[in-house]
């Protein structure tokens, strides 16, 4: 007796889980192939059907093939939209050495997702497009660009390390502030020759349609006047984009004065040879959400079928994380007195800083702050939006590299973990706490969406997709499911 209530035990939640998988597959798409089962506990539906969606998660991790055919492309990390309830984006500002803050920002995003999913999670694995310009496109890189096991090149703590080893090297502090402007009248202030070493050995001939998940990072083409964005969303309409990562790094870096514009060459599919003649992404965007969004919002346009059947851009969907590199808003840094008597040399150097790069910096990033403030909250979705933006910096200068000035960055980015999330007050325009909440906690909180989030569509793809079978067990194939194999099983 004890054997045949095992077997039909497992008969009956074998036959139970596939009924409800009915529901799951529209009228003649697929079909449980019509052959007995001998070890049901080997099934793959037995063995994901009644299992908490957490532990279905870890099971699937492992087994579940790759949908990148279907996502179009051969190595993303993560399933599509379509498998989910969010489309989840990361975006990082542009800000030279100000880098150090969001790449200690990633790091503890990165330990509390490791907290939920174990010690091989990486933020590339949880987010449809992480955009970055600048410093930031740097970031983004390194988040999303494959090692040779298809892995993250690099954990966001790497990140942090890199920032603090490279940046003295990439803006070597080697002569005063009247010998800067003498060299800055003739050139850029840097050659930019220890920035293209690093990038090009770390990155080495990975392109950007090699990414483990989808990035855009804007640039400025000089030779065109108009923003280019590289995009793996739009590489199928526009091949030419699939640059090598580390010209696209070197290219959205160069800020104008100091260091040299980048130029380089693509060909696309017809062997058509395209010339880019880039400047920094950050005289476009520095805060590159709005991009990112903008990106997602032509795949709807486009009924890409990764983001479900929805025809409209539905903001509620958007699960949002937008990381600032610090602002230095002290209150009477430039005057009206002093900026009327300065000339060109007044408005680029300063001793306060650079006005002219603050005023174009800080316009854009502010603004795609303000826009998206106002419009979640207009939907009555703020908390799908995260901004974490330090706006209380010293005289921090974006190439700054001292000891003393990194170390600064360093406390602030952690101080800055320490704070209340705050946002645009829409009225005056500064960053105000929105809640008790401190960016630390809301960081928990969105780790815990974004593992969710994918948690559910590792469920739903091991579900849906075609898959390899497991021993004599049934596959699935393109018709309904049909339960006539089943009407033969025998229970000794």
């Amino acid at each position: 007796m004890g054997k045949h209530s095992f077997f039909t035990n497992q008969y009956n939640s074998i036959k139970h889980s596939l009924r409800r998988l009915i529901k799951r597959w529209p009228a003649g798409s697929r079909k449980v192939e019509d052959v007995p089962i001998n070890k049901a506990d080997d099934s793959p539906v037995a063995a994901i059907g009644d299992l908490p969606l957490k532990k279905s998660h870890k099971y699937t991790h492992k087994n579940i093939m790759s949908t990148t055919a279907v996502m179009g492309r051969s190595n993303s990390l993560v399933q599509p939209p379509a498998y989910g309830k969010l489309i989840t984006v990361l975006s990082i500002d542009g800000g030279g050495i100000r880098g150090l803050i969001p790449a200690i920002i990633l790091e503890f995003l990165e330990r509390q997702l490791q907290k939920i999913d174990g010690e091989d999670a990486r933020i590339a694995d949880y987010f449809d497009i992480i955009a970055g310009t600048s410093t930031g496109g740097l970031i983004t890189s390194m988040l999303a660009a494959p090692n040779e096991n298809k892995r993250p090149l690099f954990a966001a703590k790497e990140i942090k390390e890199f920032y603090l080893m490279k940046c003295p090297k990439i803006f070597p502090q080697d002569c005063n502030m009247l010998a800067k402007i003498v060299k800055n009248l003739t050139g850029p202030l840097y050659d930019g020759n220890y920035l293209r070493t690093a990038i090009r050995k770390k990155l080495k001939d990975v392109k950007l349609g090699d990414t483990l998940t989808n990035v855009a990072i804007p640039t400025f083409d000089i030779a065109t006047l108009q923003p280019t964005i590289f995009s793996t969303y739009e590489m199928k309409e526009k091949p030419h984009l699939n640059a090598k990562l580390s010209d696209i790094c070197i290219a959205t870096s160069a800020a104008p004065t100091y260091l040299p514009a980048h130029y380089f060459e693509t060909e696309d599919d017809e062997g058509k040879t395209h010339k880019f003649n880039l400047i920094d992404g950050g005289v476009a965007a520095n805060n590159p959400t709005l991009i990112a969004m903008g990106e997602i919002a032509k795949q709807l346009i486009r009924k890409n079928r990764n983001f479900g059947t929805s025809k409209s851009l539905d903001y509620s969907r958007f699960l949002v994380i937008s990381i600032g590199t610090g602002e230095c808003k002290m209150t009477g840094k430039y005057s009206v007195q002093e900026a009327s008597k300065w000339g060109l040399f007044g408005w680029w150097f300063n001793n306060n800083g650079s006005p002219l790069l603050d005023i174009f910096t800080q316009a854009s990033t502010d603004m795609v702050d303000i826009h998206l403030s106002v419009v979640f909250k207009a939907l009555n979705i703020e908390k799908n939006y995260l901004r974490i933006q330090e706006d209380s910096l010293g005289r921090t200068i974006l190439d700054r590299a001292t000891e003393e000035n990194l170390e600064c960055l360093k406390k602030a980015g952690e101080r800055l973990l320490k704070k209340e999330v705050s946002r645009v007050n829409l009225e005056t325009g500064d960053f105000e706490p929105y809640s008790e909440e401190t960016n630390e906690e809301a960081l928990i909180k969105f780790a815990q969406k974004l593992a969710d989030e994918k948690h559910l569509r590792d469920h739903e793809v091991y579900l849906k997709t075609p898959r390899t079978p497991i021993a004599a067990t049934p596959i699935f194939l393109e018709t309904r499911p049909n339960f006539g194999g089943f009407e033969k099983l025998s229970i000794a």
